[in-house]
């Protein structure tokens, strides 16, 4: 295999001006976020002092997103994808912006927080599965998976500079800065993506009542069983598999550090994920996509058992870098395999219910993990036993779910309700 064909392949980015223009405004939004995040964080600290009100802040934060994530699923498959967007991102740089006159004020307010924390977890929860849903019409058809491959790009470049620079800001010139770059994140996203044709999704005109409308999505995914498994075979991740929460606990006992120590636990899957994302060229030219789907979330679930089971401290980081590089896989073939098989009328609410499971299934999965290492007296044995059972459950699924091992991104998708794909050289044009 050629260095070309590993690499990240950068097509997309080639052949389509519109994706370029979505790619550009991910990659500078996933920076505006982790800024705003971590400022965030740093206020309501500094404010109250108690890590448990920062926890709440987060909690109300993934509510607020869950629900916005489920009505703007549904608002996807029902008006222009383009026009959603850029809405909810215009109300999105609001609320961020008042954020900053917020901390600049003398005395910050720290409800305002919480507030701004609902209505930015709404907004973006709103405008997500539109995104997501847009881009199967921006690219041509083989080019999914190296569209999300890009996209998961701009994600781990975000995740490893974003709290970096945010430190800087709000230890220099404060956390009103932070949000105030945000802000300032969010117009320049708003000028890149407002070229963008209008997307309507198919069928617009015939939208159901809402609540009719989340059953059909929920009955194709039922009735889907490729999409079914992609769905599935996360919950085996994230949910059995998820070792964060023990980090801590780890770092101290097991591998006798401090928060250095923690720190590197933390980055090491993060750092496999960049280099995953980083060598992806192969997801979009591997026949057996479903196949090379278990085997990354099984090398995840391999990674974590090894890290629980690891004597030293330099091997558990190699085991956890190996599973962040079979997560970040997975991540790429499962949003490739899930848009190839999702036909668009459906794209918004399939598309939410994936972002959904991915908000909430770590924090159930971290919520696990714990539970199972007081239970078991050892986070090292709850880290082993995790990824043990995401082992068992991926094949459980492979066996039971023979229509997942055989999916392809080559061809025509196995969905029958889907239309023909447009032609490469359509790849600039919205889908009609």
């Amino acid at each position: 295999m050629r260095l070309g064909e590993v690499v990240v392949d950068v097509a997309p980015l080639r052949s389509g001006r519109n994706f370029r223009l979505v790619f550009a405004t991910q990659a500078i939004s996933m920076v505006g976020t982790h800024l705003t995040s971590v400022a965030a964080s740093v206020q309501v600290y500094d404010l109250t002092g108690s890590s448990l009100q920062v926890g709440l802040m987060s909690l109300v934060l993934g509510l607020s997103l869950l629900v916005g994530l489920v009505a703007g699923g549904l608002l996807a498959d029902r008006a222009d994808r383009r026009r959603i967007v850029l809405v909810t991102r215009a109300l999105t740089a609001l609320v961020i912006a008042a954020l900053a006159v917020n901390a600049a004020l003398p005395e910050p307010r720290v409800w305002f927080v919480f507030v701004a924390a609902v209505l930015a977890g709404l907004t973006g929860g709103l405008g997500g599965p539109a995104l997501m849903a847009a881009t199967p019409g921006l690219v041509a058809p083989g080019q999914l998976a190296a569209a999300g491959a890009l996209i998961t790009l701009t994600a781990q470049l975000g995740a490893m500079a974003g709290p970096a620079l945010a430190g800087l800001v709000a230890a220099g010139p404060g956390v009103a800065m932070c949000f105030a770059i945000d802000a300032g994140i969010y117009v320049v996203g708003l000028a890149l993506l407002a070229p963008l044709p209008a997307l309507p999704p198919e069928g617009a005109g015939e939208a159901p009542h809402p609540l009719r409308a989340m059953a059909q999505g929920v009955r194709f995914v039922r009735g889907n069983q490729v999409v079914a498994g992609l769905l599935l075979i996360d919950v085996c991740a994230v949910v059995f598999a998820m070792p964060y929460a023990l980090f801590p606990e780890m770092a101290a006992e097991h591998f006798d550090g401090g928060a250095s120590t923690v720190g590197l636990l933390y980055a090491a899957p993060a750092v496999g994920s960049f280099c995953s994302a980083l060598t992806s060229g192969w997801a979009g030219r591997v026949h057996h996509t479903g196949r090379a789907l278990i085997g990354a979330v099984g090398l995840w679930g391999a990674g974590i058992a090894c890290f629980g089971l690891s004597p030293g401290l330099w091997l558990a980081l190699l085991f956890l870098a190996l599973a962040g590089f079979g997560d970040t896989a997975s991540e790429i073939l499962r949003r490739a395999l899930l848009q190839h098989h999702t036909p668009d009328r459906l794209q918004g609410r399939v598309g939410s219910l994936w972002l959904a499971q991915a908000t909430a299934g770590p924090s159930v999965g971290n919520l696990e993990a714990g539970l199972v290492a007081r239970a078991l007296g050892s986070s090292a044995g709850a880290a082993a036993v995790g990824g043990l059972v995401c082992l068992a459950g991926v094949a459980a699924l492979a066996v039971a779910m023979p229509q997942l091992r055989r999916a392809t991104l080559q061809g025509p998708p196995a969905t029958e309700d889907r239309e023909p794909a447009p032609p490469a050289e359509a790849a600039d044009r919205p889908t009609p």
